[in-house]
């Protein structure tokens, strides 16, 4: 059997951790600083627990240069799938907020005409837009859909009509028919399963001069901590631990302040009923969870320590914070995807060379013609040099290198090498 240092695995999540912060964890889950209690058995309630968790935010701030004076960062449970639906209970809650105080303003104390208008709003104005480029935004589609009903969920763009029914590109911006303040604008800025990465912020989705403009909510579950980003574009930004940052069980949410409490309340639950809009699990309201400083239920404290210990390991190893980490990165993709494109007899690069993303590259080893058997061959090959998790996902099949942060330089020349070669072979 190889040993861990024979082995580089691309597996596209639960994805590669470092190994002297996974030995330091194996440490502290059986005596976490001299305690003699392991880390996993602390109470979430105790200072140790808060201790960590102020750590792996002001460390994650600092890393990404989140400006924490406009920024809450939350540690949640339910995993990408999990925002899906609470970005949309908390936007529509503040939409209708928003809304209801606006009509405060203009009928002062008519209570009967605020509840009327705010009624005709719901109807006729509330809009959720979604751009979808591929299998996750399509799923954020799909849940906001079955949440509010079609009427409210705007197909603002869909990535298939522009490539033949398959994801692969990502429409021209002024194609997008976005709608006039809708409750939010969502996009994946990675999608993992088809290696579309959006190659920079859309400019349509931009602040105006005011200030004002849309609230923009990315998933970034797939490239957090590869780049740098302009945080202050975005109203919530989301993202699973588990293949950049950490291990499964956390979800971490950083979300505009002016979007909680006191500026933006949530209604009350019979406001909601009475406007015939669904009510959210107390467990993914962001409200909640950030006045209890992410400790309204039991959290994986463990997994939070993990997640604090990467970012600490970063935070040493490149002391230009995100932009060092985003030059491994660039580096790593580019000499994957030449080795792809110096055999084009070989492989086919699934993505549009415009949107290639550089955590996950998808392609498919086309020589000889029978595509199964050569991927298999691929495959087979790959494991016995020690490349391992390169299938690509179930619902799209092919190869996947999935290029994340634990991937080391000579992970990815290796891989490099090894595409050279079968392709010569």
């Amino acid at each position: 059997m190889p040993t861990r240092e024979e082995i580089t695995y691309f597996g596209a999540g639960p994805a590669l951790l470092p190994t002297d912060v996974l030995q330091n964890a194996a440490q502290a889950l059986v005596d976490y600083n001299s305690t003699g209690l392991g880390i996993a058995e602390h109470s979430h309630r105790s200072e140790l627990a808060t201790n960590i968790i102020n750590e792996a935010k002001a460390d994650l701030a600092a890393f990404l240069d989140i400006p924490t004076d406009e920024y809450d960062i939350l540690f949640m449970q339910g995993g990408g799938s999990g925002e899906f639906s609470a970005t949309v209970y908390n936007l529509v809650g503040a939409w209708v907020t928003r809304r209801r105080q606006d009509l405060l303003r203009q009928f002062a104390d008519n209570h009967d005409k605020v509840e009327a208008e705010l009624r005709r709003a719901v109807d006729e104005d509330l809009k959720l837009d979604y751009i979808v480029t591929g299998g996750w935004s399509q799923k954020a589609h799909a849940e906001a859909v079955r949440l509010l009903g079609p009427d409210h969920v705007n197909l603002a763009a869909d990535a298939r009509t522009v490539n033949d029914g398959k994801y692969g590109k990502i429409p021209d911006e002024k194609d997008w028919t976005l709608s006039r303040d809708p409750a939010l604008v969502y996009y994946c800025d990675n999608e993992t399963v088809d290696g579309v990465e959006f190659p920079a912020f859309p400019a349509s989705l931009a602040p105006r001069p005011d200030g004002t403009g849309p609230i923009v909510v990315a998933d970034m579950s797939s490239n957090i901590l590869s780049r740098r980003i302009p945080v202050r574009n975005f109203s919530i930004i989301f993202f699973g631990a588990q293949k950049n940052v950490g291990s499964t069980g956390i979800t971490v949410a950083v979300i505009k302040k002016t979007l909680l409490p006191p500026t933006t309340p949530q209604p009350e639950p019979a406001l909601l009923r009475k406007l015939g809009l669904p009510i959210g699990p107390i467990v993914l309201s962001y409200e909640t969870i950030a006045k209890n400083n992410s400790l309204y239920n039991t959290l994986s404290i463990f997994d939070v320590y993990i997640a604090g210990q990467v970012l600490k390991k970063l935070l040493r190893t490149f002391p230009d914070k995100v932009d060092g980490q985003q030059a491994v990165a660039d580096k790593k993709a580019s000499l994957i995807y030449a080795a792809l494109e110096a055999h084009p007899e070989t492989y086919r690069i699934v993505p549009d060379a415009s949107v290639r993303s550089r955590m996950n590259i998808c392609f498919r080893v086309t020589k000889g013609g029978d595509v199964d058997a050569s991927e298999k061959a691929f495959l087979k090959e790959g494991t016995a040099r020690g490349l391992l998790g390169l299938k690509g996902h179930r619902s799209v099949g092919g190869i996947r290198a999935s290029n994340y942060n634990s991937i080391q330089l000579e992970g990815a020349e290796k891989l490099a090498a090894f595409i050279r070669e079968f392709a010569k072979a």
